[in-house]
Order: structure tokens, then C-alpha cells, then sequence
């Protein structure tokens, strides 16, 4: 997986939710990376057992690609391998 960007809603940040950063987090996404939007609200829950709403800050369908893929790296690497594998069958 990817880095999931994340935007408290207004009014909150890490003084008003009590976050001081030792936190685990659980962030609840769909199953299926597929029904994920950009804009979308997902609930945070932490290892205290506080819990709270953000904003995915996936504003693009291609930014949810690279996080279905695991990141622009990995992307790219497929892709490449991807299009050699293609190449390959093209010239067998």
C-alpha cells in the first residue's frame, strides 16, 4: 500500500482530537480499492480507542491508481514491465 494523504475536518487537528503522534492508527477503506474517491470520508480510529472523520486527500482518480499500486514507483515499474512483456510477445 501507499501513503493515504489525510485532512482533518474543520475545526479539528491533532491539540483538539488529543493526538500526540505515538498513536497507531486504523483507518477505514473500502475492501476493494476500486470503490475508494477522491473527497471521500473515511473513520480513523486509534490505538487509545478515539476515533474520528477525515478527508481522503486523494483528489485525482490517477492519485488512486499510484495508492491501488502501492505508489509511483511501483506504477511505473509495472507499467514498464508491463509494455516489455508486450514487446516480448510482439516480437516471438
Amino acid at each position: 500500500m501507499g501513503i493515504i494523504p489525510l485532512c482533518f475536518k474543520a475545526g479539528e487537528n491533532t491539540e483538539t482530537l488529543g493526538l500526540i503522534g505515538h498513536e497507531r492508527y486504523s483507518i477505514d477503506l473500502p475492501s476493494n480499492a476500486s470503490e475508494i474517491r477522491p473527497g471521500q470520508d473515511v473513520t480513523v480510529a486509534t490505538d487509545n480507542g478515539k476515533s474520528f472523520t477525515c478527508t481522503l486527500r486523494f483528489d485525482t482518480e490517477v492519485e488512486l491508481t499510484y495508492f491501488d499500486h502501492g505508489g509511483i514507483l511501483q506504477y511505473v515499474i509495472r507499467n514498464l514491465i508491463s509494455r516489455q512483456s508486450l514487446n516480448q510477445l510482439q516480437v516471438d
